[in-house]
């Protein structure tokens, strides 16, 4: 039987707006399929040099708490990027998808310096973008929820996860949302984004199965909860 590593980085500081449930969404999708799932707590990224994950997943949390993790983050930063050029599966979403970034740009004088795995700079806002957002990806059309006053500008060497068909995504005038880099996923879509998006959750899968040298061949789930789910939450205004 073959066991699948899912870490969570910073659990405890990095969880808000449903993101465990993207743990939860991976689980259920690879133990219905007889996979074995072995979940992993991270509170210091430099654990990762052990664990070694298969998937890594992170959340958003609030200004507070990212302060709380960018200092570890930060000090581990060698560690992630060669984890993330040696094609690691990782997904990361709204606080973590920023300070996997190259930096943080509070104002002229106070910029946060981030680890830099996404080609990415994130500038704050005056206001906050919040509400529903579609996009349509290679994995089909994405649906999540946004709440972020970042405004996120993607450099070359990374491509949008999606592009918007409704919502402000990644600064609400690009039209994009996201990012993607090797294994690298970068989205500010909570809700849990997953649990909403199978087929996309279906590519994590795939990906990290392919590194293990598995077959990334899925037995088809029943995803008909799921994508009423979705559709629901598109309809709703922003």
């Amino acid at each position: 039987m073959v066991k699948v590593t899912i870490g969570h980085l910073y659990p405890k500081q990095m969880n808000v707006y449903g993101d465990m449930g993207n743990i939860i969404t991976l689980r259920y999708r690879l133990e219905t399929r007889g996979f074995t799932v072995d979940y992993q707590p991270i509170d210091d990224a430099g654990d990762l040099k052990l664990i070694k994950p298969d998937i890594l997943i992170g959340g958003g949390g609030q200004d507070s708490n990212q302060d709380v993790v960018q200092g570890n983050l930060v000090k581990n930063k060698t560690l992630i990027k060669n984890q993330a050029e040696s094609g690691a599966v990782m997904l990361m979403i709204c606080g973590l998808y920023q300070l996997f970034g190259h930096r943080f740009i509070v104002s002229d004088h106070h910029i946060i310096e981030n680890i830099g795995v996404l080609d990415l700079e994130t500038k704050a806002g005056e206001t906050r973008l919040i509400g529903n957002v579609v996009a349509d990806s290679r994995w089909g059309r994405l649906v999540g929820f946004e709440n972020h006053s970042g405004r996120t500008t993607l450099g070359s060497d990374v491509k949008a996860l999606g592009k918007v068909i409704k919502g402000a995504g990644n600064d609400s005038q690009s039209g994009e949302e996201g990012a993607v880099y090797n294994n690298v996923f970068g989205s500010y879509l909570h809700g849990p984004m997953l649990a909403k998006n199978p087929e996309f959750a279906d590519e994590l899968i795939k990906r990290a199965l392919k590194n293990k040298g598995e077959s990334d061949q899925l037995e088809p789930l029943d995803d008909e909860i799921e994508n009423i789910a979705a559709k629901i939450a598109a309809k709703r205004p922003r």
